[in-house]
């Protein structure tokens, strides 16, 4: 299946306040599509006070494949089901974009060409991270490094293969809507939880680590920590809703949180168990020295710290899922998100 015999493509970009971003991604999604190809570009927002809304409006005056859509439920997840329901009918291909991240010109052709090549039922990428201020560049160094990471494949991995998750890119529509699109009650990982649905029913998940995207990540450290926090809270349910998904280098960091603070508090008793926190903060020192010497800047320095708040705050947000929020494991015959048959067009 490439792009110019594909019969359709649906190419969906949820936004809540991207009006900065947008015009850019939107610019670098159009590069390189064959004038007979057709896509059909899709932005679904979720209640901006920007000026995205405006802007989308503004802009399709001039690009009748552009349509606004609104997301009352604001979250991705409910995004990209809504434009499939809306959007979807008689789609080859469903292509989920993100307005915080730069595209190689060719992006959707490639995902297509690659759909084509392997026959995977989904294609997932690598994501690059890059900053622009000090913190950014200190947080998008260390997720590009096993020591953010864990040398997850998706991020900064160069090995194409098939994998069990990645960075969502493409789909083909008949397994998005075979598995039941995303579940709308995750607001975070669950893009992992749909992986697991689809490998369930025999669907296979390939990385093309030659399409590779770059994407800024969060600027504070507040929003770093909240983030991370709602990423170990995701994974908390989406490991009891499909067990045996949780991998060893995730298993590591509840198992640091616990360990290092059952060492602190019986430190006053037992002196010589602060050697486990003693030596992941060298280690983490390690990590902000060998990052600021790599990239030869003093904005290294705060790698180690980044990485800690990432570490910690995800352990504490999987600890705060397990006791916090109910679940169950999933069963097949009942598809964890709504039905996805198309049901006609909706005017936002």
């Amino acid at each position: 299946m490439t792009i110019e015999s594909a019969r359709s493509v649906l190419l969906v970009i949820p936004t809540l306040n991207e009006a900065r971003a947008l015009p850019g991604v939107l610019r670098s999604l159009r590069q390189d599509l064959p004038a007979d190809a057709r896509v059909t570009l899709v932005v679904a927002d979720g209640g901006s006070t920007d000026g995205t809304v405006e802007l989308v409006r503004q802009i399709s005056e001039s690009d009748p494949g552009l349509h606004l859509l609104i997301n009352p439920r604001r979250i991705q997840s409910a995004a990209i089901n809504l434009a499939a329901k809306t959007f979807g009918r008689g789609a080859d291909v469903l292509v989920r974009c993100d307005a915080h991240a730069a595209y190689p010109a060719g992006f959707v052709r490639r995902l297509l060409e690659t759909l084509d090549r392997t026959q995977a039922d989904a294609v997932v990428v690598p994501m690059d991270s890059c900053g622009t201020t000090c913190f950014q560049r200190a947080v998008a160094w260390v997720s590009n490094s096993w020591a953010g990471t864990g040398g997850s494949a998706h991020r900064g991995g160069h090995r194409s293969g098939f994998v069990d998750h990645g960075h969502h890119a493409a789909f083909r529509m008949s397994s998005f809507m075979r598995a039941g699109g995303y579940d709308e009650s995750f607001t975070h990982n669950e893009d992992a939880e749909l992986d697991c649905r689809q490998r369930r029913l025999g669907s296979q998940v390939y990385l093309d680590a030659t399409i590779r995207l770059s994407y800024h990540p969060r600027d504070t450290v507040r929003g770093l920590a909240r983030q991370y926090f709602s990423y170990g809270k995701g994974r908390s349910r989406t490991v009891r809703r499909h067990p045996g998904s949780m991998r060893a280098r995730q298993l590591a960091l509840p198992a640091n949180l616990v360990i290092s603070t059952l060492a602190i508090s019986l430190a006053p008793v037992y002196p010589l168990t602060l050697a486990w926190p003693l030596a992941y903060v060298a280690a983490l020192g390690f990590t902000s020295i060998s990052i600021a010497w790599q990239q030869r800047s003093m904005c290294g320095l705060l790698s180690g710290f980044a990485a800690g708040t990432m570490h910690v705050c995800w352990a504490a947000g999987f600890f705060s899922g397990l006791a916090f929020v109910r679940e169950s494991a999933w069963q097949p015959e009942r598809p964890a998100a709504h039905d996805m048959s198309p049901s006609g067009r909706v005017t936002p």
